[in-house]
């Protein structure tokens, strides 16, 4: 713990508040920096678009930048480089599921956990079919060629669950004639090992990525260790200059085990989780038209025992939960420019999820019995339509429409409205309206009371402004965003109405209002700095959705050394607010520094080290579960 504000005004007096970029990139050496003119982003609109164009906020972290964090996964590096993007963690490895999991997403104080944040690889959502949320351990750093965040709400181009926005990560490719193998492996703190290996190959017109990993941890209390095994593939092959074909599969498993809160330390907790995903796509890419058929299926496997917890009188489980959950869908998009200054883009999605859970009983008088939880399939229809107008050379228009059907809940129509100012100096104003929603998902209409089978979509609206410019042809950019979220019909658990308990009940609001502000500085070939920040008013807190979020970060490259180092401060962090049965609001404020080194012995070899906490400061993000002082992680990469 610190005193709340004196960092802060110290760092804002410096000038850092009123600093934001829109979207970012890297350079060669991998530090963060604001989209050029005439960039493109595939996120905003599906094609391939100039970012200036759009009235909503895109922000990229790319390859470079990935590598350079030495994470194997990607959240890490999103929570440092992304403003109003926060992730929550329990240890120095793994997020887990069920009962006392991290991984929780959070943009604008909008959770990932409550299916208000979608995660997308290659623009295909990524969700458990029963329960709805991203599960964080299955995006691994091997996948991304560069990640791009759209910070607000996305439902018209990709549906229910992007209410908040949308994660979307961009798989590897190979861009050039040959083959490229690299492998990296490190160990450090609390007997951790993470090791990874990537296959490349281009030769003409068929291209290939093959990664696998493995990762473990003893974790930094008993009871903790992690386990993970990923795999990744994906072959691509150019039918002809305008058209190509790739197919895709990704696959994670993992064992984790679930020490309980610190008060109450638990047994048994354990998790053997199983995620895959794989995909198939025909694209086309002319002049003035490009597009793409995609098919995908995502699936998981569940077993979880919730142990017991011996200082409560607590014995072990009889019972084993299962689950076996699957999305498949198919997507559709082309997008075409009929005279100078438009685009428009026309698109269809179908999905269908859900899955079936069930409890197992291995001893105890039902033993050899199962319960049945849930067995249900639901469906969405949906029909869109993004426009773009260039009125002059100073002014974009944006619109769009999505009428999304759910085989149970209804029809939603989804429009957004945004302008796009180009000013003289490169300056870029903007500003949008923007409608998000969320269906119910089936764990809260079937499955553990307080179900409710009647329960009606979620709905907000979004209203941006953006600024931002480039000045010192480039080396300087910075800028400002300002939203204000108005939603209603979230779904919460209350007492029941009509009857005795508690049900799920359409009775939530949020008004969230805040800024998002980020800077990039290129002072020289050698040194580059950059900082974010962003501040957070809600008048209905949440847990892990922090009041003030800054990172200031620096980069030192010279010959054969690189250097990164990074401090982050985060104030008014709940962990727990009053809505719990302890009627209590319970806030974290922390400061983390980290830093992270390589250097290169040869042309095919690096050495690389990593730092974290480096304050060994004590802190929890997960109520009743203490974060680890300062970490260190070192290894290799061999690149030939």
């Amino acid at each position: 713990m610190m005193n709340k504000k004196n960092f802060v005004s110290g760092l804002l007096a410096a000038g850092l508040l009123p600093l934001v970029g829109q979207a970012q990139t890297q350079d060669t050496t991998g530090v963060a920096r604001n989209y050029a003119l005439d960039e493109v982003v595939v996120t905003g609109a599906r094609a391939e678009t100039d970012v200036r164009h759009l009235s909503q906020t895109v922000s990229v972290i790319g390859r470079p930048t990935i590598e350079q964090s030495q994470q194997p996964s990607l959240l890490p590096v999103l929570t440092e480089q992304i403003p109003g993007l926060f992730v929550t963690s329990r240890g120095i490895m793994g997020y887990g599921v069920s009962d006392g999991a991290a991984g929780g997403i959070s943009m604008r104080g909008l959770s990932g956990g409550n299916a208000r944040l979608m995660v997308l690889i290659d623009g295909h959502p990524q969700y458990a079919g029963i329960f709805g949320h991203p599960i964080s351990d299955a995006y691994q750093s091997l996948l991304a060629d560069k990640v791009e965040v759209l910070r607000g709400p996305a439902s018209v181009l990709y549906g229910s669950n992007a209410m908040g926005g949308v994660i979307n990560i961009v798989t590897r490719k190979m861009r050039k004639d040959g083959v490229k193998t690299n492998l990296r492996a490190g160990y450090g703190s609390y007997n951790t090992l993470e090791t990874e290996l990537t296959n490349r190959v281009r030769k003409g017109r068929f291209s290939s990525v093959i990664s696998g990993s493995y990762n473990r941890t003893d974790g930094h209390r008993d009871n903790m260790q992690f386990e993970q095994f990923g795999g990744y593939a994906k072959l691509g092959y150019d039918l002809t200059n305008h058209w190509n074909a790739y197919a895709d599969v990704n696959v994670t498993h993992f064992n984790a085990t679930y020490p309980g809160p610190l008060s109450a330390p638990l047994l048994e907790g354990d998790q053997r989780i199983t995620r895959g995903v794989t995909s198939v796509a025909l694209e086309n890419h002319y002049d003035r038209t490009s597009g793409a058929i995609s098919f995908f299926y995502n699936w998981g496997d569940h077993w979880i025992n919730d142990g017991y917890t011996p200082s409560a009188g607590e014995s072990p489980q009889d019972g084993r939960f299962n689950s076996f959950d699957n999305m498949l869908g198919i997507s559709l998009y082309q997008s075409a420019q009929f005279f100078e200054g438009n685009r428009i883009t026309f698109g269809f999605d179908w999905f269908r999820y859900g899955g079936e859970a069930w409890t197992e009983y291995i001893k105890g008088e039902n033993a050899g019995t199962r319960t049945d939880l849930v067995d249900r399939q639901e469906d969405e229809f949906a029909g869109y339509v993004d426009f773009r107008q260039d009125i002059s050379a100073w002014l974009t228009f944006n619109a769009g429409l999505r009428v999304d059907h759910h085989s149970r809940v209804g029809t939603e129509w989804v429009p957004q409205a945004g302008l796009a100012f180009h000013l003289p100096h490169s300056i870029e104003l903007k500003a949008s309206a923007s409608k998000g929603f969320r269906y119910p998902i089936l764990r809260e209409m079937y499955m553990f009371p307080p179900q409710n089978p009647d329960l009606k979509p979620e709905s907000m609206w979004n209203y941006e402004l953006a600024f931002s410019q480039r000045l010192l042809n480039g080396h300087l950019q910075y800028g400002l965003n300002l939203f204000y979220i108005d939603g209603k019909n979230l779904i919460m658990t209350l007492p029941n109405p009509n009857g005795t308990g508690m049900l799920n009940q359409n009775s939530g609001e949020i008004d969230n209002t805040g800024i998002e502000a980020q800077v990039a500085y290129r002072i020289n070939e050698t040194w580059s700095v950059d900082a974010n920040y962003s501040f957070l008013h809600m008048e209905n807190p949440v847990v892990a959705a922090p009041e003030h979020k800054l990172y200031a970060g620096a980069n030192f490259t010279k010959g054969r050394w690189n250097v990164a180092t990074g401090l982050q401060y985060i104030e008014g962090l709940y962990t727990q607010v009053a809505t719990n049965s302890n009627g209590m609001d319970v806030q974290e404020n922390f400061v983390l520094w980290n830093l992270r080194a390589s250097f290169r012995a040869t042309n095919w070899l690096s050495i690389w080290a990593r730092g974290e906490n480096l304050l060994a400061q004590r802190y929890e993000i997960n109520a009743g579960y203490p974060m680890p002082k300062a970490t260190f992680m070192g290894g290799i990469s061999i690149n030939f």
